[in-house]
């Protein structure tokens, strides 16, 4: 059968699809960047304590998932709204230790409960996991750049996209262990805030969810959008 005329034959290819995969890949890279990022550094929640004393030092605290670094403030008279130790980005003495649970002789006071090592281990487990499928689903990619390769992008979109449902999972059980560490009384800390490493976390899911289904439409075939394209280059009849 012949299209009729004017008709664009379907020739089963989009041409864009090249340019449309490095541009969301390109945006990918970034998440993949931010997720490192989070993963590595100790920025994730500041904790303070109360002040009761002024013109004295104080002890800030800021932590990752993996490291706990405290900070000795020497804190003037604050306003009536700040109560708590800081901010941590004062001059103060800087010390910082991998948590006890993951480095046997190092101290960590702070999580020393079973209920905040349960949370930080879960944490940094479900991040790695995040991490190993980014990581899988780069080289996906790389690879479906080579001829008759397209079939990569599927499965890379996948693994993207398992990489950010985890690590908006490991925000949440980190932002439950703060929420549980503030509400103790075995703890000192009254206040707390996230800080960039968290933001880091949560951008790469939004980046990393977000390409991985588009990349996923990308990589499925483009349907027919006419009756006569369904021949799909068919060979002409003799």
């Amino acid at each position: 059968r012949r299209a009729p005329p004017g008709a664009r034959v379907w020739s089963g290819m989009d041409e864009s699809k090249p340019l449309k995969v490095r541009l969301t890949f390109s945006v990918i890279l970034v998440g993949v960047s931010l997720l490192f990022a989070a993963v590595v550094t100790d920025h994730w929640a500041v904790l303070s304590p109360k002040v009761e004393e002024y013109n004295a030092t104080c002890e800030a605290a800021h932590f990752g998932l993996w490291r706990l670094c405290t900070k000795r403030i020497f804190m003037q008279e604050q306003g009536p709204k700040e109560k708590g130790c800081g901010p941590i980005s004062l001059p103060g003495e800087h010390n910082c230790s991998y948590f006890k649970h993951f480095t046997p002789g190092q101290s960590s006071e702070i999580f020393e409960v079973t209920t905040q090592k349960e949370y930080s281990i879960s944490a940094a487990a479900i991040a790695i996991f995040s991490v190993g499928f980014a990581i899988i689903g780069t080289i996906c990619v790389l690879l479906s750049f080579r001829k008759k390769r397209d079939y990569l992008l599927k499965p890379a979109s996948m693994f993207y996209t398992f990489a950010g449902l985890c690590i908006i999972i490991s925000v949440e059980v980190m932002r439950q262990s703060v929420k549980r560490m503030i509400d103790s009384e075995e703890t000192v800390w009254i206040e707390y805030s996230y800080s960039w490493s968290f933001a880091c976390a949560c951008a790469s899911f939004v980046l990393l969810f977000i390409c991985g289904i588009t990349l996923l439409l990308i990589a499925l075939p483009r349907f027919p959008q006419n009756p006569w394209e369904t021949c799909m280059d068919a060979e002409p009849e003799h």
